[in-house]
């Protein structure tokens, strides 16, 4: 392995040799596992380390991106293994109120029946990575403002992206350790991905949010795509005359699953985690930010619940995003039960105390550290200033979808007139097709009866800023003024609604999709209301912009040294935090002591999915489920019985270390054979993200029997059991 590619603490000096790990904690990179192979030796695993780490052989060449979620290849003709609630954008494309797929499931069984996931679409493959520290921060000049160090590093990205970018890959130069090292990760982007199997929600859903985040689970989290390209091999858009891709290499299923006891690894691209944050940052989320959140996901919840009452139509197009959600407010609301009474905090704050004893001890590194964590917390304190107008702002970006592509419109016709590379990133013309593509997919999710409450409700909360936080154009065309009581205000912005959706045609696809290469001129020549109120918004946004990009600047110089600290003090081996690039983590099956007499099992049965059932709701198994179950008690032979559950196994968990992002990741056994999919963890420990808990922190996932169970007994999948091998 070069040397360049060992991410590990050798950035001290002083440390030569590897050192143990603390309960398996890390998501690593590919490269780094080499260097942990002692420790995986002790649990047990007696091949070559290295296998990890070259991403063109097995089984790292099988595992792929879906863009927000993992995925792995389980056949040699494309197809693609991930979670069930990582296909709701394609079950919703392809559901109408007569056919819901989110409801019931589907199920392809010809090449000719796998559905289109519509426009935007995607499947990335990680086929190299490359360290580029010194191309983009090196040789900056100490002289520059936070601001013009900042365009260095963007322009800097801009032309090694531009470099790699050819031949179908898609590129990215992400951050690792805190700005401390640069790598540029270079993707086969797919771009025609197709659904293959979905089971009905009452599998792949079942226990829906009142099992979310908890164990037991009976939840068969899987689906399935299938990715297609050119005749020639080559990515290329949706076409009937595509052939499914053929990955170099791709992951046996297991008809074994997994067992208590035995190590697995767990393959995928786990989204943030802020570890490396200081105490003041972690101390702002949990007062402010994360209770913020949810207080914001439980309203916007229970409008969109309001909304959708009895109307199927509307359901489905708002299903997405009522199960994220719900999803985050769970999860956030486990967080703050963990950084407050599970003592999280606390610990951060003892840990924050120590480094500062540490460096506070030596002189040099009094020198060296001692300004950067007295300039870290006064950008800190700084940002607590507009926080509220802050988070109002970004309220109503998120709450509009009409909103969000008048404001994508508008920023794409100031940015084409520039050279490329002077482009705002997100507006280069590499993303040109993706934002056109958004565009057309909008027709099957837009409706106005769900914006306008959503973004009414955005409105209302910016009415309520206090004085010195206001958004000056909103209250401008709404007529709204500090300190106005909640019904006149809601009258005004109501009355503003009426005129802002009669007076805008965002909503028709043509319309939109004409706007898409126009001028400025031109699209203010429309006189739209949507496009309008983009326009009026985007001086405040565009200084927000600003604003955080010397903010970057200035945590482009400091976090490195940041993290310099942190590592010299520690020593080791470790992981920098997930930033959504590929990463493996490894770890046993096995139970856990939440609480006081509490005791969790490591797995669960398909006797659990009918003890839970109750016909109703989030607990309502197909009738096929529950009479493959009867049959099997009635001596129907599988090969997917565990002799020693005395049933087939569902799901299981395991101590892998694992975020939001790693939905769908491949679970993997020491022979590199798919065991099951990572879906889930127990809220009791998702503050992990900010701290690692060495004894608690657990992850679920389905059992690959339990997905082949239902593919033979449920689904009678005989074309899918043939295509990944199983006889």
């Amino acid at each position: 392995m070069k040397k360049a590619l060992r991410i590990t603490v050798v950035l001290v000096a002083a440390l030569c040799t590897v050192l143990p790990v603390a309960a398996d904690e890390g998501m690593w990179m590919p490269q780094q596992i080499p260097d942990l192979a002692p420790r995986l030796k002790e649990l047990g695993f007696t091949g070559d380390a290295k296998i990890w780490a070259d991403l063109t052989g097995f089984p790292m060449n099988a595992i792929v991106s879906l863009g927000g979620c993992s995925a792995s290849f389980i056949s040699p003709e494309g197809l693609i293994a991930t979670n069930h609630h990582c296909v709701q954008g394609s079950l919703q494309y392809n559901s109408t109120p007569e056919r819901n797929l989110i409801v019931d499931g589907y199920l392809a069984r010809t090449r000719e029946e796998e559905l289109s996931n519509g426009p935007g679409s995607r499947v990335w493959v990680t086929v190299s990575v490359k360290e580029v520290t010194d191309e983009i921060t090196g040789k900056i000049d100490a002289k520059l403002t936070d601001r013009q160090r900042y365009d260095v590093i963007e322009r800097r990205v801009k032309e090694r992206t531009a470099a790699c970018e050819k031949d179908g890959l898609r590129c990215r130069v992400a951050s690792f350790f805190e700005g401390l090292r640069y790598f540029e990760i270079a993707q086969l982007e797919i771009n025609d991905v197709r659904l293959v199997h979905a089971p009905p929600q009452g599998i792949g859903n079942y226990g829906g949010e009142t099992d979310n985040w908890q164990w037991p689970r009976h939840t068969g989290d899987f689906s399935f795509y299938r990715a297609y390209v050119g005749k020639d091999g080559r990515p290329a858009p949706y076409s009937k005359e595509n052939v499914p891709y053929r990955p170099k290499h791709f992951l046996k299923v297991s008809p074994k699953g997994a067992s208590p006891g035995e190590l697995i690894f767990v393959a995928g691209y786990p989204g943030r985690t802020q570890r490396h944050e200081t105490y003041a940052e972690v101390k702002d989320r949990t007062e402010w930010a994360l209770p913020q959140s949810v207080k914001r996901s439980r309203e916007m919840i229970a409008l969109l619940e309001e909304t959708t009452k009895g109307q199927k139509e509307l359901a489905i197009k708002a299903e997405p995003r009522m199960r994220g959600l719900l999803n985050g407010m769970k999860k956030n609301e486990g967080v703050l039960e963990g950084l407050l009474r599970g003592g999280i905090l606390a610990r951060k704050e003892a840990k924050q105390k120590d480094l500062e004893a540490w460096i506070a001890a030596d002189p040099q590194r009094t020198k060296e550290y001692g300004p950067v964590l007295s300039e870290l917390a006064t950008m800190q304190a700084e940002g607590l200033k507009t926080r509220e107008r802050d988070t109002a702002l970004a309220t109503i970006s998120y709450g509009s979808t009409l909103l969000g592509t008048a404001e994508s419109l508008y920023r794409l016709s100031l940015e084409s007139p520039k050279k490329d590379v002077d482009r705002d990133p997100a507006f280069q013309e590499r993303n040109w097709t993706r934002t056109k593509e958004g565009l057309e997919r909008m027709q099957r999710t837009y409706d106005h009866r769900i914006d306008r409450p959503m973004l009414r409700y955005a409105l209302l909360a910016a009415a309520a800023l206090p004085e010195g936080q206001r958004i000056a154009p909103i209250d401008t065309l709404a007529g709204l003024v500090p300190g106005m009581p909640k019904d006149d205000a809601a009258k005004k912005v109501d009355t503003y609604l009426d005129t802002l959706y009669a007076g805008t045609k965002l909503a028709e696809k043509d319309f939109r999709l004409s706007l898409f290469d126009r001028s400025t001129k031109e699209i203010l020549d429309t006189k739209d209301t949507a496009i309008q109120l983009a326009v009026a918004l985007h001086p405040v946004m565009e200084a927000n912009r600003e604003r955080d990009k010397a903010n970057d600047g200035k945590r482009s110089r400091l976090r490195p040294s940041y993290m310099r600290a942190l590592l010299a003090q520690g020593g080791g081996l470790v992981a920098p935090d997930a930033n959504s690039t590929l990463r493996v983590t490894f770890g046993r099956v096995m139970g856990v002591d939440p609480r006081d007499g509490m005791r969790y099992l490591p797995q669960t049965t398909l006797q659990g999915v009918v003890d839970k059932h109750t016909g109703e709701g989030e607990f309502d198994a197909p009738d096929r489920l529950l009479d493959a179950v009867k049959a099997l008690r009635g001596g129907k032979k599988t090969p997917y019985f565990d002799e020693k559950l005395g049933d087939v196994p569902v799901d299981f968990m395991s101590d892998v270390d694992t975020t939001g992002g790693n939905s769908g990741s491949a679970v993997l056994n020491s022979q590199g054979e798919l065991v099951g999919l990572l879906f889930d963890g127990t809220l009791e420990t998702v503050a992990s993200d900010f701290l690692f808990d060495t004894e608690k922190t657990r992850s679920i996932q389905v059992d690959s029997r339990y997905l082949l169970w239902v593919w033979d007994a449920v689904e009678g999948a005989r074309n899918l059991l043939d295509e990944v091998g199983i006889k």
